[in-house]
């Protein structure tokens, strides 16, 4: 089954005919789709304040707190999709990984896996596992209706990456040891890691997301044959693992012009693209067959209304030859973005691409 096949899990008609999965099946649309990574949360005063207090990681065990930030910009912006709220190490705390997410630093990993006998700490994700992941997917669809819900997940290399350097890293330096200096230990590390990442992605759509998407931000700091090696065949183990349920795929990194077309071949539907490559580019280095997603810098958002317009219509007049386009930004939205400007933005493609 392929994303141009009606689904297997019962989401509303209603949802399969929005402009948001049209264009990821690569259908004509009524104009261009808009959602934005990160739009669910730190841009937001209403997310701010409904935060308050609550600590990263226990807010995305709350199934009502995570309905209410994952609708919040459905509200405020008029955005073709929501995007489910969470983080791509819950999966892994959910299995008993010992982490937590530091203010100002990002996931910290208590015990990084640096040799064979710390793979034991990942055993198998369960659905009972993140039950309340099932409840918020249920509660958000009742309420989205014809909005689709993108869920999602982190890719087994950037999760490797968390887990093995510890936290974030620039350098990739134990990473990238591990790759060459032992093959096995991880290529086993990234097999693992692609069945928990596939059973979390099958735990959301089977709740009734309408689309998901795999976020491997951190691969963009591989070089092509590197990541042919020894990142593709476990993303293409995730796309492969969820392909049957007939929802749009949808596959992102940062930094990752040099890596397109080997992405697009690990089994995506759609491409995402940062801000860093034109589309019409990124179509002739994905290939025929996939839609693309992006791509604007979100930096240009601190810029004036009209730079902002200017910039939106080169990202329109370069997707313009493609099979199918969904308007993101690059990479996520800035903390310190004002939120009127994305609600701006969202009008504007909108108008400018109504047909």
């Amino acid at each position: 089954m392929s994303a141009n096949d009606r689904p297997v899990t019962g989401q509303p008609t209603a949802a399969y005919d929005s402009a948001f999965l049209k264009a990821c099946r690569r259908e004509p649309v009524p104009h261009t789709p808009v959602w934005f990574m990160r739009q669910a949360g730190r841009s937001l005063p209403e997310y701010r304040k409904v935060r308050e207090g609550i600590p990263m990681l226990e807010s995305c065990t709350l199934p009502e707190l995570v309905t209410e930030i994952t609708l919040q910009p459905v509200r405020r912006h008029g955005v073709d999709a929501a995007v489910y709220y969470s983080d791509i190490v819950v999966p892994l705390k959910a299995i008993g990984v010992e982490l937590d997410i530091k203010p100002g630093v990002g996931p910290v990993v208590e015990h990084p896996i640096r040799s064979r006998a710390d793979l034991a700490q990942l055993r198998d994700l369960t659905p009972e596992d993140v039950s309340y992941v099932t409840e918020a997917v249920g509660l958000l669809t009742a309420e989205l209706g014809p909005t689709p819900l993108i869920g999602f997940a982190g890719a087994p290399f950037t999760l490797a990456s968390y887990l093995i350097e510890g936290g974030p890293s620039r350098t990739y330096e134990n990473t990238k040891a591990l790759i060459y200096g032992d093959p096995q230990l991880w290529a086993d590390l990234l097999d693992r890691l692609a069945d928990i990442t596939a059973a979390f992605l099958k735990v959301q759509i089977e709740a009734g997301a309408s689309a998901v998407q795999l976020f491997d931000s951190w691969a963009g700091a591989l070089a092509p044959a590197d990541y042919r090696r020894s990142v593709q065949p476990a993303s293409a183990k995730v796309f492969r693992a969820v392909e049957g349920y007939g929802v749009p795929r949808i596959h992102f990194g940062v930094g990752t012009g040099e890596l397109l077309g080997l992405m697009g071949e690990a089994g995506a539907d759609v491409v995402g693209v940062d801000w860093r490559v034109p589309l019409d580019e990124a179509a002739r280095r994905v290939g025929p067959g996939k839609a693309l997603q992006g791509n604007l810098d979100p930096a240009i958002l601190f810029a004036p209304k009209e730079a902002v317009e200017a910039k939106t219509r080169e990202v329109l007049e370069a997707a313009a030859g493609l099979e199918g386009h969904v308007f993101n930004l690059g990479h996520g939205v800035m903390p310190s973005t004002d939120p009127d400007s994305l609600t701006r933005l969202v009008e504007y493609v909108h108008t400018q691409t109504a047909r």
